[in-house]
C-alpha cells in the first residue's frame, strides 16, 4: 500500500526518522512496524508565525519498499545524426544548455558558441577578479559555461509556471547531478559548489547526442541575407557557422545588443532594478526569521527573506537572497564595480545577502540617456561610478544605520566580500530616487521584522545586473524576432527570463520554434 499524506510538524519531527515514522503511522491508523519507507515529496518551512513549522507531503509505502528514484524518471536524449539540420546556440547559459538539449530531442544538432570558457577554467579567471582585480571580458562571473548562474547560489525556485513544465526542468537537473532535495523542497537550489560539475554533465549529454560545443567563440557578426533572415553567425576569431541562431548570450552582453543595433534590430529599453548587496551576520537573519534568541538551532536550515514593498510609486525590493553566503564581484568589463552574491550547497557560511533593489522604468532616467540603449547605459555609468571611488575592485560600503541616516561610516564589519571594502557615501553613489526609497524600505522591513535594520549589516555597492536592460523584440507565437528572420532571441539577455529555471524554459520554447522554423525553410 502506498499512501502520500501531509503533516504539520516541528521542525525536530520532521528531522527525525524515528518520530516521522511515528507521526505516519498516527495520521494513517496503521502499525509502525509495516511502514517500509517514507518518502518527502514537497517540504517547505512557514515562519509566519512564532512557532516555526514544516509543511511536509509525504509518501508512505507500508508493507513494500519504494523503487530505487522513487521520485525521478530520467530523460533519455539520443544521437542526432551528422546530416541533421542545425541550429547555431549562442551562449552556453541555462537557456542555451537547455535549448541544446531540446533540439536534440527534436532531432535537430545544436551547435553551441560560447564566448567564454569551460566552467573548470573559469574558476581561474573568477578567482583572479578577487586577488588581482582583472576582469577578462570574455571568462569572469556574467560569461563562460553556464552563463551567469554557474558560480551563484543555483536557485531553481520560480514563479513561471505557465510557459512550460518546471518540474521538468528540475528532473533534468538531477539527472546530471544535482541533489534529491531539489526534487522536494520549496525552494530548491543546487549551490555553487555542486552547479559547475551539473553544468559539465549537461554539456557532456550535448557532445554524446551529437551537438557541439565550442568555447573562445564569441558572435561578433551575424550573416544576413537579402531577405533580412540570419543565415548563419562569424564569431571573433575568424569562425564562421551556418544555421539559423538562437540568442541566449545573457543580460551582460552589451557588445551583442550594440552589434544588433548596428544590424537594424528591433531593440527597445527595458526597465531594471538599482541597488545594493545588504549582508548581515547569518546567526542574525536566524534570530530574526525564526523568532528566537537562539537562533535556527539543529533542525532548521539557514533563514531566509524576501522584501517587498512600494516607495513613491516604485517597487523595492530583495532580489537573489543567499543565507549562509558571500558576496562577489561581478563585472564584466574593465572598469566596472558589480557585486552580486552566491551560496555553497550547505549554505553554510557566518553571512547572509541579498540584493535590495529599486525599480527603474525608462522614463526615470535622465533625459541625456536615449534610444534602445539608453537603459544599458545609464546602467553601465553608475558600474563605473562605484569603480571610480577606489579604481578597483575594492567596493564602497556603508553600515546599514548610517546608509538609512545619511552618515559615513567611520568603520565597518567584518564582510565575506573577498575584494575588501571601504567607506563611502553609497547613498551619494546611487542615484537619489534609489537612495531614498531604499532607506524607507529598510525602516518598513525592519517593522515587520525587528532587528532587521542593524549597525552590523553593511550595504556594499553597487548590485546592477538584476535582469537585462534591452528587450530584443519578438513574436509571440513563433518567437522569431520581429524584424530580422531566423534569429530567435531567448533567456535573460533578451529580456524574456529572470533566473535560471525561467531562462531554462524558454531556452526549451526557443528550441521549439526554432525546429518548426526550419521545417519551412
Amino acid at each position: 500500500m502506498i499512501k502520500e499524506i501531509q503533516l504539520r510538524l516541528n521542525p525536530e519531527t520532521a528531522g527525525n526518522e524515528m518520530r516521522l515514522r511515528a507521526e505516519a503511522s498516527t495520521h494513517l491508523g496503521v502499525d509502525a512496524n509495516i511502514i517500509k519507507a517514507i518518502v518527502p515529496v514537497k517540504r517547505s518551512i512557514d515562519a509566519r508565525q512564532r512557532r516555526v513549522m514544516v509543511n511536509l507531503t509525504v509518501r508512505v509505502y507500508c508493507d513494500e519498499n519504494p523503487p530505487a528514484s522513487p521520485l525521478y524518471t530520467p530523460k533519455e536524449f539520443c544521437r542526432v545524426s551528422d546530416g541533421a539540420p542545425r541550429v547555431i546556440v549562442a551562449g552556453a547559459g541555462p537557456a542555451g544548455l537547455f535549448a541544446a538539449l531540446r533540439l536534440i530531442e527534436r532531432g535537430v544538432r545544436p551547435i553551441v558558441l560560447e564566448r567564454g570558457k569551460d566552467v573548470d577554467s573559469r574558476r581561474k579567471d573568477t578567482a583572479r577578479i578577487a586577488r588581482e582585480g582583472i576582469v577578462d571580458p570574455d571568462s569572469n562571473y556574467c560569461f563562460g559555461e553556464g552563463g551567469a548562474g554557474a558560480f551563484s547560489d543555483g536557485k531553481l525556485h520560480t514563479r513561471s509556471k505557465k510557459r512550460g513544465s518546471v518540474d521538468q526542468i528540475l528532473q533534468i537537473f538531477h539527472q546530471h547531478g544535482a541533489q534529491d532535495d531539489i526534487l522536494v523542497d520549496a525552494h530548491p537550489h543546487i549551490g555553487t559548489d555542486r552547479l559547475p560539475e551539473v553544468i559539465k554533465a549537461i554539456r557532456k549529454t550535448i557532445e554524446r547526442c551529437g551537438g557541439e560545443v565550442h568555447f573562445g567563440a564569441r558572435v561578433a557578426s551575424l550573416t544576413i541575407d537579402d531577405h533580412n533572415t540570419v543565415t548563419g553567425a562569424d564569431t571573433a576569431d575568424g569562425r564562421h557557422f551556418d544555421g539559423p541562431v538562437i540568442l541566449a548570450t545573457g543580460h551582460s552582453a552589451r557588445d551583442v545588443y550594440r552589434m544588433l543595433l548596428d544590424c537594424g534590430a528591433d531593440l527597445e529599453p527595458k526597465g531594471i532594478a538599482i541597488g545594493v548587496r545588504l549582508e548581515h551576520p547569518q546567526e542574525l537573519i536566524d534570530r530574526v526569521r525564526y523568532h528566537s534568541p537562539a537562533g535556527r538551532g539543529k533542525w532548521l536550515p539557514a533563514a531566509e527573506y524576501t522584501m517587498l514593498t512600494r516607495v513613491d510609486d516604485r517597487a523595492v525590493y530583495s532580489f537573489c537572497m543567499c543565507p549562509g553566503g558571500f558576496i562577489i564581484p561581478a563585472a564584466s568589463e574593465p572598469g566596472q564595480l558589480v557585486v552580486n552574491g552566491m551560496s555553497p550547497s550547505s549554505r553554510g557560511t557566518r553571512w547572509a545577502n541579498s540584493g535590495m533593489v529599486v525599480e527603474i522604468l525608462p522614463e526615470d532616467i535622465p533625459s541625456e540617456y536615449t534610444g534602445p540603449l539608453a537603459m544599458m547605459d545609464y546602467q553601465s555609468d553608475i558600474e563605473r561610478r562605484f569603480y571610480a571611488d577606489s579604481n578597483s575592485q575594492n567596493a564602497p560600503a556603508q553600515r546599514m544605520t548610517d546608509f538609512v541616516a545619511g552618515r559615513m561610516s567611520t568603520s565597518l564589519p567584518e564582510s565575506s566580500y573577498a575584494p575588501g571594502l571601504h567607506p563611502a557615501r553609497v547613498d551619494k553613489l546611487l542615484p537619489a530616487g534609489v537612495s531614498r526609497r531604499l532607506r524607507e524600505g529598510f525602516k518598513e522591513f525592519d517593522r515587520k521584522n525587528r532587528g532587521f535594520l542593524s549597525d552590523k549589516a553593511c550595504v556594499i555597492g553597487d548590485e546592477t545586473r538584476t535582469s537585462a536592460p534591452v528587450r530584443v523584440n519578438r513574436d509571440a507565437d513563433t518567437l522569431v524576432h520581429t524584424s530580422i528572420g531566423g534569429l530567435f532571441p531567448c533567456g535573460e539577455g533578451a529580456g524574456y527570463a529572470g533566473g535560471i529555471v525561467s531562462a531554462a524554459i524558454d531556452g526549451q520554447r526557443c528550441a521549439d520554434a526554432a525546429a518548426d522554423y526550419l521545417k519551412t525553410i
